[in-house]
């Protein structure tokens, strides 16, 4: 799964080979990769994303990353949602922007994965992260 999942992702950058090479030889885990080819990225405060996530983890997830601890989720989702979302408090990285990602199969300081790419493609269904966003929020009595 780490092999696929780090393939699927490499292939947003212009040259995958020579970034896989680039990528293996840093010590950190992480690198930035652009949004908006493959995927767009919704980062949402951890006290909502992680409920949410619990809702989505019972039918089918895509990648979803956080940071140290877990002030913010980043789901990956199909790229045009970034700019389509509209949501208090989620911040949206599309077409134009770049996320740090960490590599699937090491740990990293500061970012990792909650649920790792897997190489298939899927995302997270922006309809379906919007109702457990939903349901999050009135669990947290409104947020």
């Amino acid at each position: 799964m780490e092999s696929t999942g780090l393939n699927w992702l490499i292939q947003v950058a212009p040259d995958p080979e020579a970034f896989r090479a680039r990528w293996a030889n840093t010590g950190l885990g992480l690198t930035l990769l652009p949004a908006g080819r493959r995927w767009d990225v919704l980062s949402v405060p951890g006290r909502l994303g992680r409920p949410a996530l619990d809702v989505l983890v019972t039918g089918s997830c895509g990648p979803v990353l956080t940071d140290s601890g877990e002030e913010h989720l980043g789901f990956l989702v199909p790229v045009g949602t970034a700019a389509r979302w509209i949501g208090t408090g989620v911040r949206c990285a599309g077409e134009g922007t770049w996320i740090v990602v960490p590599h699937p199969g090491r740990s990293s300081l500061g970012v990792c994965w909650l649920v790792p790419p897997d190489g298939s493609g899927r995302l997270n269904d922006p309809v379906l992260l919007e109702l457990a966003l939903h349901e999050a929020a009135a669990g947290l009595g409104g947020w």
